[in-house]
C-alpha cells in the first residue's frame, strides 16, 4: 500500500466523519457525534502514517524532502493541521459539535487535493529555493497558524448562527442551534485558537524572512505571498487589538474570524492560482 492509497482512506474517513457530525447537529443523536470523533480520529492516524510514508517515497525516488512543497502536500498537510487542532479543542472542552463546522473545510480540503485536475500530486524534485532547511519550520508554523484560523472561522460562523436564532422573537424549543454550545464559550473558543494561530503566523513570517534571505538575498521583496501574508497578520493583529483595548467581543470577533479565514485562503490559494511571483511554485 503506498501513500496515496492511505490519502484516500483518510479522505473517505473525514467525509464519513462529516456525514456523522452533520447527523448530531441535525438530530442531536450523542452516538453520531462519538463516532464522528472516532472516524476523524482514524483519519488523522492514517494520514500521519500516508505523510510519513510519503517523505520516505521521496528517498526512495532519490528526491527526498519533506512532503510540504507543492500544493498536493499542503492541502494534505493543512487538513493535517486542522484535525489535529480541532480533535485538541474537542477534547479539552467537550463540544463535538464542533466538528459540524470544521470538519467540511479538512473533507472538502482532502477532496480538492485527490480530484482537481489542477493540482500535481507526483513527488518532484526541488527547485532551488526549496532546498533550504528552513522549509520544514517556515511551512509547518504557516500551516499551524492556518489551521487555527480555519476552526476561528468555524467557530465564528457557530457564533453568527447561535446569535441570529437567539434574537429571534420566540425562538423555537427545537431549534437546531440549541445544540452548539453558549454564546460566551463560543466567543471565548473563537478568541483562543485567533491568538494561538496569530503566535504560529508571527512565527511562520519570521522564518520565511530569514529563508527569503538565504534564498534571494533579501528578507522582504513584497512579493504577492508576502503581502498578503502581512495583511492577514495586521488584519488578525487589528482583531486582537480591538478585543485588548476596545472590548470588543461576540459578533464583531465572529464576522473578523470569518474574514479573516477568507483572508488566508486568499492568501493560500489565489496567490498560487492568480498572482505570479516567487511563491508561484506552490501551485506546481
Amino acid at each position: 500500500m503506498d501513500s496515496s492509497q492511505l490519502f484516500g482512506i483518510s479522505m473517505i474517513a473525514y467525509i464519513l466523519a462529516t456525514a456523522f457530525y452533520l447527523g448530531l447537529f441535525l438530530f442531536k443523536i450523542e452516538r453520531f457525534g462519538l463516532i464522528g470523533t472516532l472516524l476523524t480520529l482514524a483519519g488523522t492516524c492514517t494520514l500521519t502514517v500516508a505523510i510519513g510514508l510519503r517523505w520516505h517515497e521521496s528517498y526512495q525516488m532519490g528526491v527526498g524532502h519533506a512532503p510540504l512543497t507543492n500544493m498536493y502536500e499542503s492541502l494534505i498537510f493543512f487538513a493535517w493541521c486542522t484535525t489535529c487542532f480541532y480533535l485538541a479543542l474537542e477534547y479539552r472542552f467537550k463540544a463535538r459539535i464542533m466538528g459540524t463546522f470544521v470538519m467540511p473545510c479538512v473533507a472538502v480540503a482532502m477532496a480538492y487535493a485527490s480530484f482537481s485536475d489542477r493540482i500535481d500530486s507526483r513527488i518532484n524534485p526541488l527547485v532551488p529555493a526549496l532546498q533550504s532547511n528552513w522549509l520544514i519550520a517556515h511551512v509547518v508554523t504557516c500551516f499551524i497558524g492556518y489551521a487555527a484560523f480555519a476552526v476561528a472561522g468555524a467557530l465564528g460562523l457557530m457564533y453568527l448562527l447561535k446569535q441570529s436564532e437567539a434574537n429571534k422573537p420566540q425562538p423555537g424549543s427545537r431549534s437546531l442551534t440549541n445544540a452548539l454550545p453558549p454564546l460566551q464559550v463560543i466567543d471565548d473558543l473563537t478568541y483562543k485558537a485567533i491568538v494561538f494561530g496569530f503566535m504560529w503566523l508571527t512565527a511562520g513570517i519570521i522564518t520565511g524572512a530569514v529563508w527569503a534571505n538565504e534564498a534571494w538575498g533579501t528578507y522582504w521583496s513584497w512579493d504577492p505571498k508576502e503581502t498578503w501574508s502581512i495583511i492577514t497578520w495586521f488584519l488578525y493583529a487589528l482583531t486582537l487589538h480591538s478585543r485588548f483595548t476596545r472590548g470588543w467581543r461576540g459578533r464583531r470577533i465572529a464576522w473578523l474570524a470569518l474574514l479573516g479565514t477568507i483572508v488566508v485562503f486568499f492568501t493560500y490559494f489565489g496567490v498560487n492560482f492568480l498572482l505570479s511571483g516567487l511563491h508561484s511554485y506552490g501551485s506546481a
